[in-house]
C-alpha cells in the first residue's frame, strides 16, 4: 500500500509542475484559439504513446472540434507487441528520415495553422522533423515534452537537435527522467510512468481554457457531451453538428494539399 501511496504521492509533484506552467498553458490556448476562430485546424501529432494524448485532445467526450489529430497507425499501433505490426517496427519508424514530410504532405498547411506535438523524450526523427517543417512553414509549434528525461537522452538525428529546438512554446509533462517513477525493493527497474499523467492534465488544461476564449469570441465549441449530462436528443445533435464541422475543416485541408 505505500508504493500506491508513493505514486500518488509523485502525480501530486506531477500537478505542483504543471501548476507552475499556467500561463505558458494560456499562451497555447491562445494561440490554438487564433486558429480555430480563423477556420483553420490546429495539427496534433505524437508517436508511440504519445498518441494518448492526441485522442485526449480529439475527439472524445468534453472535446470539441478544431484539431487535426495525425495519427499514423505504423508508429502507434501495439496491440500485437511482436509479429506484424509489432513494437519494433513502430520504434524503428518513429526514426525514420523524411517520414514526417510524406505525413504532411497529405495537408495544405496555412500560417494560420498551429501545431501541438507531443513526444517524451523529444529526440525521436518523426516529431522532431514534424515540428521542424512546422516551423520552415511559419506555423507556431508548442511542444509537449518531459523536460528532465529530454535534457538527459540523446538525439536520434545527426546534427543532435531535438524537438525543443523546434517549438515556439514547451510544456514540460513534469515526469522524471525514463518516465517510470516508482521503485520497487528487490527490482532494479522502475515501474508506473508518470508522463500520461502529466500530459493529459495539460491538455485538458489548454482545452478548458480554449473553450472559454472561444465563447468569449461568440463561437462557442460543439462539445461532444454525454447524454447523462444534456440528454440524447441534445448529445445527438452535439455528436452530429461537431463531426459535421470537423469534415467541413478537414475538406479545407485536403483542398490545398500540395500547395
Amino acid at each position: 500500500m505505500n508504493l500506491i501511496k508513493n505514486y500518488i504521492e509523485k502525480c501530486r509533484e506531477i500537478t505542483d509542475k504543471i501548476e507552475l506552467q499556467q500561463e505558458k498553458i494560456a499562451t497555447a490556448a491562445l494561440w490554438f484559439s487564433k486558429t480555430i476562430l480563423e477556420g483553420r485546424m490546429v495539427h496534433v501529432f505524437g508517436s508511440g504513446h504519445s498518441r494518448i494524448m492526441v485522442e485526449e485532445m480529439w475527439p472524445r467526450y468534453g472535446s470539441f472540434p478544431g484539431f487535426n489529430p495525425i495519427v499514423e497507425l505504423s508508429l502507434t499501433y501495439h496491440n500485437n507487441v511482436v509479429g506484424p505490426n509489432g513494437q519494433r517496427q513502430a520504434m524503428f519508424l518513429e526514426n525514420v528520415t523524411g517520414l514526417s514530410e510524406r505525413i504532411l504532405r497529405n495537408f495544405g498547411l496555412d500560417v494560420k495553422d498551429t501545431a501541438l506535438i507531443i513526444s517524451s523524450s523529444g529526440c525521436n526523427i518523426v516529431p522532431v522533423e514534424m515540428a521542424e517543417i512546422f516551423q520552415e512553414k511559419n506555423i507556431k509549434v508548442v511542444a509537449l515534452i518531459t523536460k528532465d528525461h529530454l535534457e538527459k537522452t540523446s538525439s536520434k538525428r545527426s546534427d543532435g537537435k531535438k524537438l525543443t529546438d523546434f517549438a515556439d512554446l514547451v510544456l514540460d509533462s513534469g515526469a522524471p527522467v525514463g518516465d517510470s517513477m516508482i521503485t520497487v525493493p528487490g527490482l532494479d527497474t522502475p515501474v508506473s510512468p508518470g508522463s500520461t499523467v502529466g500530459g493529459a492534465i495539460i491538455i485538458n488544461c489548454i482545452k478548458a481554457e480554449l473553450a472559454r476564449l472561444l465563447t468569449a469570441a461568440g463561437q462557442p465549441p460543439k462539445v461532444l457531451t454525454a447524454s447523462a449530462i444534456v440528454g440524447q436528443k441534445r448529445a445527438t445533435e452535439l455528436f452530429e453538428s461537431a463531426y459535421d464541422e470537423h469534415s467541413h475543416r478537414v475538406a479545407e485541408l485536403y483542398k490545398n494539399a500540395g500547395r
